[in-house]
């Protein structure tokens, strides 16, 4: 092996899962909160109260979007899923059976289709 190719092997785990700057997920965090409190204090879900939308299924939500915004589709993806399909019960007072049915399908779809996109945001060297 050259000199020259030794160091692009060496630095290729450095540039393969590059992360953002810590301000800027600091930044993206305090967008989706001030996002989800303007949602709550508006009731824009018709949940009830402000308290009813910080549950369990609402944190498994915002942590899966804060997921996506930082690039991690897989991840962040069933988190949501998860937190939707939790919190199902709550939107609707009956769940309609075309959700039933397609919802988790639907969902292993998109995260296919997580892969193949998350495969044009990595950086290639």
């Amino acid at each position: 092996m050259r000199h020259r190719d030794y160091h692009h092997y060496r630095d290729y785990p450095r540039f393969r899962d590059r992360e953002h700057h810590p301000r800027v997920s600091i930044g993206l965090f305090f967008i989706v909160f001030g996002v989800a409190l303007l949602v709550a204090t508006n009731d824009l879900l018709n949940l009830g109260s402000v308290s009813s939308y910080f549950t369990w299924e609402t944190a498994m939500i915002f942590i899966g979007v804060l997921l996506l915004l930082n690039l991690h589709f897989t991840g962040g993806l069933l988190l949501i899923a998860g937190g939707i399909w939790f919190l199902k019960d709550h939107i609707f007072v009956t769940t309609p059976e075309i959700f039933r049915n397609f919802y988790w399908p639907a969902v292993i779809v998109i995260i296919g289709l997580s892969f193949i996109l998350s495969s044009f945001f990595r950086r290639k060297i």
